[in-house]
């Protein structure tokens, strides 16, 4: 099942995305779901053409957990050891943007990044100190994630807070969808329909039931918590008037216009 968070003429609510995997937004529609998707599904019986809505990211969680150097080639495009352990650093909420929102190139930097990756959603349960099977259990589905980066910022302050945490520096979407097998499919990006990264889920050092363990053994892992899982080589910088598309294989196309902060 693939869940949307979207608005509509009536409202904002969560819903049921239906149609081929890869037909286009004219070709899909969304159910409108009573509530949470957390838990038993209840449908309202509402009905909307996903081409005649806004998608949102599909969840606002409460911190998005993001993991460095997970894949080895993309450690050495950096000059950077591969890690022993998960190499963690956060993301505030404030930066969770959706399909077709903007990202915003702040002015403190000269040389803003993109990075595709699969992200990881949290279902109801959470995780706190579990072990590999419970992390793979704790998982509620999978969606596309851009993790945005001002390189230089990065490089300049030896943390990777200011870097990584500018408004609409997390683009999340379209949707998740919650029966995908992900050990391996590709992690694509295309900036303007050129291929920048290119890469497959089996290369990560650390697969995703190890990542949500690893977490759930230092901080709770909430309902609608979100994990990003690392990025493939290819890693490059954005400029205004770019388009970056984010596709991971099964999950659908994450696409966001590139522009100036105002």
């Amino acid at each position: 099942m693939r869940i949307a968070r979207f608005v509509h003429a009536k409202g904002l609510s969560f819903g049921a995305v239906e149609g081929e995997a890869d037909a286009g937004p004219e070709a899909l529609t969304v159910a409108e779901i009573d509530g949470h998707p957390f838990g038993e599904l209840r449908f309202t019986g509402e009905r909307w053409a996903v081409a005649d809505v806004r998608l949102l990211s599909p969840i606002l969680p409460s911190k998005v957990v993001c993991v460095g150097r997970n894949y080895a080639e993309h450690a050495a495009e950096h000059g950077a050891d591969v890690p022993k352990e998960p190499l963690l650093f956060l993301k505030p909420t404030t930066s969770v943007i959706g399909a077709n929102d903007v990202i915003r190139l702040p002015p403190q930097s000269k040389q803003v990044e993109h990075e595709a990756e699969l992200a990881v959603v949290i279902g109801a349960a959470g995780a706190r100190r579990v072990d590999r099977a419970g992390g793979a259990a704790a998982v509620f589905g999978y969606t596309c994630a851009n993790d945005v980066t001002a390189r230089d910022l990065q490089r300049q302050d030896g943390q990777w807070t200011r870097a990584k945490g500018f408004d609409s520096f997390c683009p999340i979407g379209p949707w998740i969808t919650t029966d995908a097998a992900v050990d391996d499919v590709e992690v694509r990006c295309e900036v303007n329909e050129e291929v920048r990264q290119l890469g497959r889920t089996k290369d990560m050092i650390f697969d995703v039931p190890t990542l949500v363990s690893y977490v759930s053994h230092i901080m709770t892992l909430l309902p609608g918590d979100v994990i990003l899982t690392g990025t493939p080589a290819g890693v490059s910088p954005i400029v205004a008037g770019d388009t970056v598309t984010v596709s991971i294989g099964g999950l659908g196309v994450l696409a966001n216009r590139v522009a100036t902060l105002d």
